[in-house]
């Protein structure tokens, strides 16, 4: 994962620059789809961990020539974050001490400012060497099993308390306190007030409601409408209604059609040769698909399966040729040649061409046909 991570961000680099990755990891079903492809579980919390994990190990070697830096992780790794900040300020001559604090800020707000029942466990701080960033955290609800996923993004935020999430996955549940929202901003005026005339009026009113027994009002029930929310289902099996099956035939009817011209040398791969152009595919979409083409972030799963054996268990041959060529292609685009990594986008714009008139066998036959072959293609699941 931390090398196919690695090629990919490589490539978005290449094709759209450094802002663009934060856009993509601060988008949550990019975020769910860009894990799914590198075959991690493609609905499970692991999947933030995983991916930021493999992001910090793959980019490491190469952060400063791209100028892409992952910093923090889950547990105690996140209480590193504002440190790992200030020494790539060190490193980089943007202010450290600043992102530090934009840091400090993020994780307060997610865990004080908004109160919906998820203790903060995870937070990843990915900063560029302009001073952009995006963090993506995670908490987790005990009771319920559940994960919540919060995404930040720098790019026009304004403020940290005026509606600064360029995204939350997960759906609400209970009375949520937001005082992040915009709306939120008479609540936060009145408990400046309150404390500037000292805590025995706070104290006296909360008797008050405690005495008459007051249901509290859910203040912030509806999310803003522009707000995008991924909410995933609780099954751990890939099933026909998660995926988006026209765009699935697109991609693989795609992956058909351009390979005798653009893939010649894929092909000649004993074994994997035609399977790994359709993984390909799906890489591509990953790399140059708009938005709007990853509100089914379980296709993605069919590109190189899940290690939890959904939809199929990973295989490793094909995964070891997919990644084998995306580094050929970016080592070769660095070169000044880029005629692999424009081949991938051809192959993107040829599913996106096929979407509405593409066929092919269901799902369930798709997936029973890769779990015939899967030790052929030496199947792994962790």
């Amino acid at each position: 994962m931390a090398k196919l991570g690695r090629v990919i961000v490589e490539a978005l680099v290449y094709h759209y620059g450094r802002d663009e990755v934060l856009r993509r990891l601060s988008h949550p079903f990019w975020f769910q789809s860009f894990g799914a492809v590198m075959g991690m579980d493609w609905h499970s919390s692991g999947i933030t961990t995983s991916v930021l994990g493999a992001l910090k190990r793959g980019l490491a070697p190469i952060q400063h020539e791209i100028g892409l830096y992952v910093c923090g992780g889950r547990g105690k790794h996140s209480r590193q974050t504002p440190a790992e900040l200030t020494q790539v300020g060190e490193r980089t001559g943007i202010d450290g001490d600043a992102l530090a604090r934009s840091s400090r800020l993020v994780a307060k707000v997610d865990s004080a400012a908004i109160q919906d029942g998820y203790d903060l466990y995870l937070h990843g701080f990915i900063v560029t060497t302009d001073g952009r960033w995006c963090v993506v955290q995670q908490g987790m609800n005990e009771a319920r099993r559940e994960a919540r996923r919060y995404h930040w993004l720098s790019e026009n935020l304004s403020s940290f308390l005026d509606s600064p999430h360029s995204a939350i996955e997960g759906p609400p549940h209970g009375t949520i306190l937001n005082l992040a929202d915009t709306r939120a901003l008479p609540s936060r005026s009145a408990s400046l007030d309150l404390l500037a005339q000292g805590p025995d009026r706070v104290i006296n009113v909360l008797k008050r409601y405690r005495d008459q027994q007051h249901t509290s009002l859910d203040l912030f029930a509806e999310p803003e409408a522009d707000l995008p929310h991924l909410h995933m289902p609780s099954h751990h099996d890939v099933r026909a209604n998660d995926v988006e099956l026209r765009r699935l035939h697109a991609t693989l009817a795609a992956a058909a059609d351009r390979a005798p011209t653009d893939f010649t040398d894929v092909l000649l791969t004993p074994g994997v040769g035609g399977r790994t152009v359709a993984s390909l595919a799906f890489v591509a979409e990953v790399i140059h698909g708009a938005p709007s083409r990853f509100s089914d972030p379980a296709r993605f799963s069919l590109a190189h399966g899940g290690k939890d054996g959904h939809p199929y268990p990973v295989p490793l041959k094909v995964y070891d040729e997919t990644l084998r060529v995306l580094k050929s292609a970016v080592s070769q685009a660095k070169l000044g040649n880029d005629e692999t990594l424009a081949a991938l986008r051809r192959l993107d714009q040829q599913a996106r061409a096929l979407e509405h008139s593409a066929t092919g066998r269901s799902f369930e036959q798709l997936v029973d046909a890769e779990r015939a072959q899967s030790a052929n293609w030496d199947g792994r699941t962790v």
